[in-house]
Formats: structure tokens, sequence, C-alpha cells
């Protein structure tokens, strides 16, 4: 098994007064060139967006752009005609593909949204843009793996343009789980949203995160209560 452990601390920040943001990878002010990337995981922000604040239409193309509300609600409106409002619980996926603008914002007046958002390399280029938010039962991840995003085109999970595979869990105290791999040669990106883990020997705690290869199948065991993000990408 290979490793990479990525600290909280030291990921790239900034503070734009109505968003503050920390980057795995590196994104607009931040740079790192030894932190471009996890096989075709390209982006992992996470973001705090202040009341009735957010961002611009803006533009994008082949890129699979996966959101997650982790406290508050996110407004989004796209060239495509779509617009909702995705809350905690919820997932939205865009495939930006050949081409599309969307806009992002908090529209609560009082609560401040935290979000994660990560994008990854799409499998084709250039296909139809699409969008699509499924909310998930929060339930279905106590001690189990919750799978929200993947490759296969059903109503359970939210499909991606890519050989990915997406989990959230909600792990308690004491209890562990085994990962294995649904593809082979794909590698593991595991973000510690909240809580902290033994994962291989290492103790990565809130917001640290681990990029594994060459491995089949590893344990994850909770140190104390605690939220994990999965992310499965092609290497």
């Amino acid at each position: 098994m290979q490793k990479i452990i990525y600290k909280a601390e030291t990921r790239g920040s900034y503070d734009y007064g109505w968003l503050k943001t920390n980057y795995s990878f590196s994104f607009n002010r931040y740079y790192n060139p030894e932190r471009m990337n996890f096989g075709k995981l390209r982006v992992l922000n996470d973001d705090i967006v202040l009341p009735n604040m957010g961002f611009d239409t803006h533009p994008h193309d082949n890129m699979e752009i996966i959101t997650i509300p982790l406290q508050g609600s996110l407004e989004h409106k796209d060239s495509t005609g779509t617009s909702g409002i995705i809350s905690t619980g919820e997932v939205q996926i865009m495939s930006a593909g050949s081409g599309i603008f969307h806009s992002e914002r908090n529209p609560s007046k009082d609560e401040v949204l935290s979000l994660f958002q990560i994008w990854i390399f799409p499998k084709l280029k250039n296909i139809e843009p699409r969008y699509a938010q499924k909310k998930f039962d929060l339930n279905d991840r106590i001690n189990k793996l919750q799978l929200i995003v993947s490759p296969d085109k059903n109503s359970d999970t939210l499909w991606i343009n890519q050989d990915a595979f997406l989990y959230i869990s909600s792990l308690k105290e004491n209890n562990s789980l085994d990962y294995q791999l649904n593809i082979p040669d794909n590698v593991l990106f595991v973000m510690v949203i909240d809580g902290e883990v033994e994962i291989d020997g290492d103790i990565l705690k809130k917001r640290d995160a681990i990029g594994l290869s060459d491995f089949k199948q590893v344990n994850i065991k909770a140190q104390k209560d605690s939220d994990l993000l999965f992310i499965e990408i092609p290497s």
C-alpha cells in the first residue's frame, strides 16, 4: 500500500470576506505544484459562505462537479434551465460537458453555508451538460458505507461520467469498516469530515485526509464518532 497524508492545517486557505475556503489541491489563489490532484480527483474545496452571498454566474466545461452541503442550503441555477435548493443530506452533481454556466449562493438571511465542492476529471469529453441532485437517508450511513455517486445509472445513486465511486459513512466510536476497491486499479481518497479515525496505523482527525493506492482493502476504525467521505477514482 502506498499513501499520502494530507493534514488539515497544510491545505491552502483564503478569506475572501464573504467566502472562507480551504483547498486540498491547487485552486484559484492557492498553488502548490506537489498538490495538483490525486488521480482523477482535481478539486476538493471546503467552503464557508456567508448569508446572502455566493458565486455569480460563471462557466465550466469537461468536469464532473459534485457539491455536498454540510450545513445550511445552497441555491443553484444553470444554463440548462435547472434551478433548485440543495440542503444538508442532499448531494448535487453536474456534468459540465461541452460547456455550462451556473451560479451558486447561500439563500439564507442568517445561516452560514458549509459545503464541499469536488471536481473529478470526466471519462468522456464534450458530453451534453446535465444536472442532478438527490436526498439520502442519514440513517443509511451509520457504521456502513452509503454510496452516493457511481458510474452505474440507477435510481439509488447519482450518476457520474467517470469510473468513480463516492461514499459517506457515519462511523460510531470503536466501530470499524473495511473498504474494498470497486475497480482494482483505482485509488482512494478519504476525508475525515469530523471526528477521529485510524487508517492503516495512521490517526486522522477533523479535515485530515489520506490518499491510498496499490491496495485492495483497507480497514478504518473510529476513535471517536466520525463522519467520513470516500472518493474512489482512477489513478
